[in-house]
């Protein structure tokens, strides 16, 4: 399996291309801001054909590039309905307005083909299973994918803005909730394997038995403290 990754915009939030191997069809999740050229180098470099976009949520940060990058490549784009708005209405998201050096080089607004995720279901793209898990917390609509393991590969797991090292997602937000997030954490997270590989929205990957063992959300819940907890989450969107 081939995954490329890299940072993008002014979020540093990470996109992925995620295929079975290089010259075939690919799957990329989360095309945020300033991340249409990077694709675009990765496409190229990899001999790549995406077939999809994928969403883990709807802040600007992971969906600024969705319409220059479906259009490029003619591909729907799949977010969850409760996230479906922050395409067309990115302040509102926020509850504030992002600014004009910024909102100057964002495309807002829907790509033509939007395909709405439900939680429990598999996608099946570019020769590849993903499960898709409702997840909120960070936003009402986030999800996350996870990829089986497949012969010497672990599974993998795009957690988007709920995990990440060391840390989770802010709640600070409009549809953002603390004791929420912790409950999707429970349920989603902890029941994974220790070799499962994390793939988050920002910062560097990590597995689940690295964050079981060291980040403080998830050792307490794991220990049914999960309310009690002071660690700083993660200040990106």
């Amino acid at each position: 399996m081939l995954i490329a990754g890299f940072p993008a915009g002014a979020w540093g939030t990470n996109c992925y291309l995620v295929a079975p191997a290089a010259g075939e069809e690919c799957v990329i999740i989360d095309p945020g801001h300033r991340a249409a050229q990077g694709v675009e180098e990765a496409v190229a470099k990899h001999r790549l054909k995406p077939v999809a976009v994928v969403l883990t949520h709807g802040h600007i940060d992971h969906v600024a590039s969705v319409v220059p990058v479906c259009g490029a490549h003619d591909v729907p784009a799949w977010i969850h309905p409760e996230d479906r708005y922050m395409m067309s209405d990115p302040e509102k998201a926020l509850g504030r307005a992002i600014g004009a050096p910024l909102m100057g080089e964002l495309t807002v607004g829907e790509p033509d083909d939007v395909k709405e995720l439900t939680d429990g279901s598999t996608l099946q793209l570019a020769g590849m299973d993903f499960s898709v898990a409702h997840a909120p917390g960070h936003t009402k609509g986030s999800v996350t994918f996870r990829m089986p393991e497949q012969a010497d590969v672990p599974p993998v797991f795009f957690s988007g803005d709920l995990l990440f090292a060391g840390s989770i997602g802010r709640t600070d937000l409009p549809g953002g909730d603390h004791a929420e997030i912790l409950r999707s954490l429970a349920r989603v997270c902890l029941p994974l394997e220790d070799s499962t590989v994390v793939l988050s929205g920002h910062g560097p990957q990590t597995t689940i038995g690295r964050e079981r063992a060291g980040n403080p959300y998830l050792r307490e819940l794991a220990a049914g403290l999960g309310e009690g907890t002071t660690a700083p989450p993660r200040r990106g969107m």
